[in-house]
C-alpha cells in the first residue's frame, strides 16, 4: 500500500474514492475516524488515501490531478 493524498475532509476522501474505483483503481480511506479523538490527538487529522496496489501510482497521481482541475468538480456519478 502507499500514500496518496490527504483530503480536507471525509467528503472530499470518499469522492476521490470513488474517482479511483470508476478508473478501477483500488483505493482505500484510513484516518477517517480520527477526528471523533478531536481533543486529544493533534488538531491536523485528515482523512488519507491510500492505493492498494504501488503498480498504480503513476495513472492515481494523474488522476488526482485531474480531479483537483475545476472542470472535474462539477462532475457527478
Amino acid at each position: 500500500m502507499r500514500r496518496l493524498y490527504e483530503a480536507a475532509d471525509r467528503i472530499e476522501a470518499q469522492r476521490l474514492i470513488d474517482f479511483l474505483h470508476d478508473h478501477d483503481i483500488p483505493a482505500v480511506m484510513l484516518g477517517d475516524y480520527l477526528s471523533g479523538g478531536a481533543g486529544e490527538l493533534p488538531a491536523n487529522i485528515f482523512p488519507c488515501i491510500w492505493l492498494v496496489e504501488d503498480v498504480h501510482w503513476l495513472l492515481a497521481n494523474a488522476l488526482l490531478q485531474e480531479f483537483h482541475e475545476p472542470s472535474s468538480q462539477g462532475e457527478t456519478a
